[in-house]
């Protein structure tokens, strides 16, 4: 939905929502019910809160907290862009809880975050949340999540894990055993026994890759022996855990080089496609 440069982007995550947006306007001092949090794109903005008197300028993140009285005009009354992200604060109580900390207390110390990588950060979330692309969604939005608030959390229990976890061999069995499984966070980090986030950082230095990558990894190489069998490129995508054909289609020739047609081609013809 497009209103005076504003775009609502749905993110089919329950209690986030995406606004895009480019203006001119100067608005008055109001509150928000949830914890925003956003990057200036292009051109500044001057803003008052209970944090005090703050300019953002374009790559600069930008936070407000639930009920929080803040304004916003922009410099010289030029237009600006912005992204943001807005979390319910029963979805940033999860998060906490992913990260290892106690719930129910956290708040944006700083109304405006410069020169840090945190940029960078919400940017690729912001991507994930808003991509069409239904492919092991939730746990891909939940690991962009956790990444982008780490850093901004008190740091509590943000301490390396020494030594794998007994419970990792188990999380990776999780989805060796099904990759077709909608497989969450949550779930791994249940067999594992660490809080999501440590068992996000776990995983990665067990396989070299994150859940969600693993994850894709495992469906495309499930699809592709579906095929090599004489399988669909319809009925593999969908046994293999994939939204759709297209979504496999892409995974497929990122990995491989080729599409899933041409190497059932091959395979037909008694052609040999090796892995890249």
């Amino acid at each position: 939905m497009a209103r005076d440069g504003f775009r609502m982007l749905p993110t089919r995550y329950a209690g986030l929502h995406a606004v895009a947006a480019t203006s001119s306007h100067s608005f008055p001092r109001h509150t928000h019910d949830e914890f925003g949090i956003g990057v200036i794109t292009a051109g500044g903005q001057l803003s008052a809160s209970g944090r005090g008197q703050v300019t953002a300028g374009a790559g600069d993140l930008i936070t407000v907290n639930p009920g929080e009285v803040h304004d916003g005009l922009p410099i010289r009354g030029e237009a600006r862009s912005w992204s943001m992200l807005y979390l319910d604060p029963n979805l940033l109580v999860a998060i906490q809880g992913g990260l290892g900390e106690e719930n129910g207390t956290f708040e944006f110390a700083q109304p405006v975050l410069s020169g840090r990588p945190d940029t960078a950060g919400f940017l690729s979330t912001f991507e994930r949340a808003t991509t069409r692309d239904e492919t092991a969604r939730d746990m891909a939005i939940e690991q962009a999540l956790l990444r982008l608030f780490a850093p901004l959390a008190s740091g509590k229990d943000r301490r390396p894990v020494h030594g794998p976890s007994p419970g990792l061999g188990r999380a990776r069995a999780l989805i060796d055993d099904d990759p077709s499984r909608d497989t969450s966070l949550a779930d791994l980090a249940r067999e594992t026994g660490l809080s999501r986030f440590q068992t996000l950082r776990a995983f990665r230095a067990l396989t070299g890759l994150t859940p969600h990558a693993y994850l894709l990894q495992r469906r495309v190489a499930d699809a592709r022996r579906r095929i090599a069998a004489g399988a669909s490129l319809a009925l593999a995508a969908a046994e293999s855990g994939f939204a759709d054909q297209s979504h496999m289609t892409r995974e497929f020739r990122r990995r491989y080089g080729v599409t899933p047609a041409a190497y059932r081609a091959a395979c037909l013809s008694c052609n040999s496609i090796q892995d890249a």
